[in-house]
């Protein structure tokens, strides 16, 4: 005699296997799910900061279109435009700084190249010389934290308040406006 098939415990049993279809599908769906989860991560660098160049920047072409000797003032300013600065007594040296940066939200701007470019000229305005400096040549200056004292009264902020009380109203103009007191016989204006 057979016995009766036994009761399956739900909790215990695997259910039916797994057909190979289904776990292809599940696979493709998690692959699916990455690509779109990536797909954002990938597409920073499409809103990258963009370059931002500052100053005047002057390119190798357009300083081999400046010959010393020949070159004036004028030839100088055509090509490479207004200077950024100029030389502090003598006015012969012009210098053309440039910056390429990146900003970046929620930080410091990036410096990436900065470049200065002096020229020199002669007494008649003519380009003696052109010199490129890059960053190897450059130094930081020290910022100092001290303060100019300033000559006159240390006034607080009351007595700044309670001494303007009565300095400025229609008869503290009256008074200050040369001629307002004149006589009868004064000439209208």
């Amino acid at each position: 005699m057979a016995l009766p098939p036994r009761p399956v415990n739900p909790r215990r049993d695997p259910g039916p296997a797994p057909l190979p279809h289904r776990a292809a599908g599940w696979r493709a769906g998690l692959a699916l799910a990455a690509l779109l989860g990536a797909a954002p991560l990938g597409a920073c660098s499409v809103f990258e900061a963009p370059e931002q160049i500052r100053g005047n920047r002057a390119d190798a072409e357009m300083i081999q279109q400046l010959t010393p000797g020949v070159s004036t003032r004028a030839d100088v300013t055509a090509v490479l435009g207004s200077p950024s600065a100029t030389s502090t007594f003598d006015q012969r040296e012009w210098y053309y700084i440039s910056a390429v940066s990146h900003i970046r939200p929620a930080r410091v701007p990036a410096l990436e190249k900065q470049r200065v470019v002096v020229v020199r000229f002669d007494d008649r305005g003519v380009v003696e010389g052109i010199d490129q400096k890059g960053e190897d040549q450059m130094r930081n200056v020290a910022v100092v934290d001290r303060t100019t004292p300033v000559p006159g009264n240390e006034r607080s902020l009351l007595q700044a308040l309670f001494g303007n009380i009565g300095r400025f109203g229609p008869t503290a103009a009256q008074e200050t406006v040369p001629g307002a007191n004149a006589g009868a016989g004064a000439p209208p204006r």
